[in-house]
């Protein structure tokens, strides 16, 4: 049989632990008759599950005959390209058409007799998408990974004109909060702050237990010490879950595999990521066991006012869990000796 794990970042497992009452809000708010909100964000950690979220939104609308979903690589010229596939959906081109909509100037479709043709593609977009609107359709549009570039900032402007106008179109994008809240400092894009914003926590422990206990016919005890392993990491979810069915069930002799898998697949590049400082507080958080803010900011000789800015970027990048008052806690499995041995 199959291993019904993966270890490719992205791709939707055999197994997986569904999000639905959050994968449910956007899908709800998407397919309101009245447009009131056409815009979503998925942020979270490097291996939350943005990606696969986003996949399995995606594969519901496009099971709609009333949707058309269109992926973009945030990498390229993304108005360019929205137009050209939009432009390609077999069940349009012929409405364009029809419609005499020339795009020949901007290298898409067919120069068409009597028509004046378009030379901005924003122009063309929006005669695109009233066409789709006069036929009760919906577009969404999909980008995995935003980053604050130029492409994308041009894209999100241009697409608050489409928002403004009216028109059925829908954006769902992932990004780390990093890139995400870049994006939207950009003056133009205020708007941004308005959008929703779905942040990925962890998996229920209680549903990662019972997800186990399907797939390996473990105890209650076993599977439960290997939810704990995890902390609802979805990555580590499906590593732990890999290694172990690998294992013929033996989850006790892959710990050492596990936390190498996290530290080359993972945690390399967070700890990359982050500023000096940010590994100083890290490092804090690692050596003190209670997790205590008080005995860590001594242990660091920081003052609450040095402290607090750190903690709270660490918080939105979703590194370290605040809720209990006055203690913090890494998130992430196996992080804290990931840190000991990097510093």
């Amino acid at each position: 049989m199959q291993n019904p794990f993966t270890l490719v970042f992205g791709k939707s497992p055999l197994e997986s632990i569904s999000r639905l009452a959050q994968t449910n809000e956007i899908i709800g708010s998407f397919s309101s008759e009245w447009m009131n909100q056409q815009i979503y964000m998925i942020t979270g950690v490097r291996g939350s599950g943005k990606t696969v979220m986003l996949t399995d939104i995606s594969k519901h609308f496009r099971k709609d005959k009333d949707w058309i979903v269109i992926e973009l690589n945030p990498d390229r010229d993304l108005l360019h390209s929205f137009a050209a596939k939009l432009y390609d959906q077999k069940n349009l081109k012929d409405l364009f058409i029809k419609a005499k909509l020339d795009l020949s100037v901007l290298g898409i479709g067919v120069s068409i007799e009597k028509s004046n043709p378009f030379f901005d593609i924003e122009n063309a977009i929006q005669a695109m998408l009233e066409v789709v609107k006069d036929k009760k359709k919906r577009v969404l549009i999909t980008i995995d990974e935003a980053t604050s570039n130029e492409e994308m900032k041009i894209f999100a402007s241009a697409f608050q004109i489409f928002v403004r106008n009216e028109l059925p179109v829908f954006l769902l994008m992932t990004g780390l909060f990093e890139n995400i809240d870049a994006l939207q400092n950009e003056k133009n894009l205020t708007f941004l702050y308005r959008a929703p914003k779905v942040k990925l926590q962890p998996l229920d422990k209680g549903a990662v237990k019972q997800k186990y206990q399907e797939i390996f016919g473990f105890s209650s005890d076993d599977a439960l010490a290997m939810a704990d392993m995890t902390k609802g990491y979805p990555f580590a979810f499906q590593v732990l879950g890999y290694l172990t069915w690998q294992k013929d069930g033996d989850y006790k002799s892959v710990v050492g595999m596990y936390r190498q898998y996290l530290s080359e697949y993972v945690y390399d590049k967070i700890w990359s990521e982050l500023s000096n400082k940010d590994k100083k507080i890290c490092y804090g958080i690692a050596e003190t066991a209670s997790g205590k803010i008080k005995e860590i900011r001594e242990k660091l000789s920081l003052k609450t006012n040095e402290f607090n800015p750190y903690r709270d970027r660490l918080k939105k990048r979703g590194i370290i869990n605040c809720e209990e008052h006055g203690y913090v806690h890494f998130v992430l499995p196996e992080f804290d000796e990931y840190v000991l041995t990097h510093v």
